[in-house]
């Protein structure tokens, strides 16, 4: 509505000026413009601005045949006067703000790189690489996590997206992760690791008063689990589902039964106490990634189509370069910065004599 102030005292004017009304004097009205834009709408408003309170000044001169008239210059003077403070002024503070914008930006994302921690090259039977991307919106920090860890379990892994932006979508963050790097290593059933870490918002959210941080905000998640055998365990919490990538072709692993995303398990009943079990044979390529991978858009508003982009990166490439491929892959595709945070880990299963000794967690 402020933005609009000076060009709706610009049709005043000229209601005024081209009316019987025009004995009232509306010169400090169109001064009055490039002022008012100066503080709603920046250098190039401020210009707007006086480039239509010139014109509408030339306008009513004409139509009153003023031109004769010192008051018609004075006019003149005074907008280009306020004009040229008010861009001055306008660009001083709009210079300031991006940069103090960009300070709290490199300050979030420090925090979140804290938080967000790469995961080891070598973990028991996969080789794995984490890349985690931060779209362009502000000072907002986003909501996606992931993590991975070697237990007595074998390799578990967890990516999650916490709806929001900002600390409320942080904290979730934090509280999540913190409660499966706790429990990952304690919880022989990786459905309970699950149940754990939404208990842990649901607690959160109690502590704080806050039930956004479960309801409003909710969080989809999905853990996955690499033993020794050739499989991968899966428990899927209203995520996008991993993807399996084996002998050029890609597989999707989806759920036999949908589950609600972290803190709303009252939705449903009859839920899956175990987890699914889809084969993971050495050679083969698991993909996690929260939904800001597909659902980036092109210019045309297409979807990212990752199996496709997934399938032509040559093969031999190791998870790092993989990651970066898809990452090329989707900068190509939006054209622009992305709308979203983007999270993904990749791990590869390795041949038997390839794997590390397993890491010994005492209780």
């Amino acid at each position: 509505m402020l933005q609009a102030l000076p060009f709706m005292i610009a049709l005043a004017v000229l209601a005024i000026e081209l009316t019987p009304a025009h004995f009232i004097y509306t010169g400090p009205l169109l001064t009055a413009m490039p002022a008012l834009a100066a503080v709603t709408m920046g250098p190039k408003g401020t210009l707007s601005a006086a480039a239509l309170a010139l014109t509408v000044s030339v306008i009513t001169a004409t139509h009153n045949q003023a031109w004769t008239t010192l008051q018609v210059y004075t006019n003149f003077l005074a907008i280009g006067l306020v004009s040229v403070a008010g861009y001055i002024a306008s660009d001083a503070v709009q210079t300031r703000r991006r940069s103090e914008l960009e300070q709290v930006r490199r300050i979030a994302l420090a925090a979140q790189d804290v938080v967000l921690r790469p995961v080891p090259a070598h973990l028991g039977p996969v080789r794995a690489a984490s890349l985690c991307l931060a779209a362009g919106t502000e000072a907002q920090i986003g909501g996606d996590l992931y993590e991975a860890v070697q237990t007595r379990y074998g390799v578990r892994m967890i990516v999650g997206d916490v709806r929001g932006k900002g600390l409320k979508a942080m904290r979730a963050v934090g509280v999540a992760l913190g409660a499966f790097r706790e429990i990952a290593h304690y919880e022989a059933d990786l459905t309970e690791v699950m149940d754990h870490c939404s208990a842990a918002l649901r607690r959160e959210a109690i502590i704080s008063g806050d039930p956004e941080v479960v309801l409003e905000g909710f969080t989809t998640a999905l853990m996955a689990q690499v033993p020794d055998e050739p499989v991968v365990q899966v428990v899927n919490r209203g995520h996008p589902p991993p993807l399996v990538l084996r002998q050029g072709r890609v597989q999707p692993l989806l759920p036999a039964s949908p589950l609600p995303p972290l803190g709303l398990e009252d939705l449903v009943t009859g839920a899956p106490s175990t987890p699914e079990s889809y084969p993971f044979a050495p050679g083969d390529r698991l993909l996690l990634y929260t939904d800001g991978v597909i659902e980036a858009r092109d210019p045309d508003n297409g979807f990212f189509p990752l199996p496709e982009v997934m399938e032509k990166i040559r093969a031999g490439t190791t998870p790092p370069e993989f990651l970066a491929e898809l990452h090329q892959a989707l900068i190509r595709h939006t054209a622009g910065p992305l709308t979203d945070d983007v999270a993904m880990i990749l791990v590869d299963r390795l041949d038997g004599e390839a794997v590390s000794p397993a890491i010994t967690h005492q209780a």
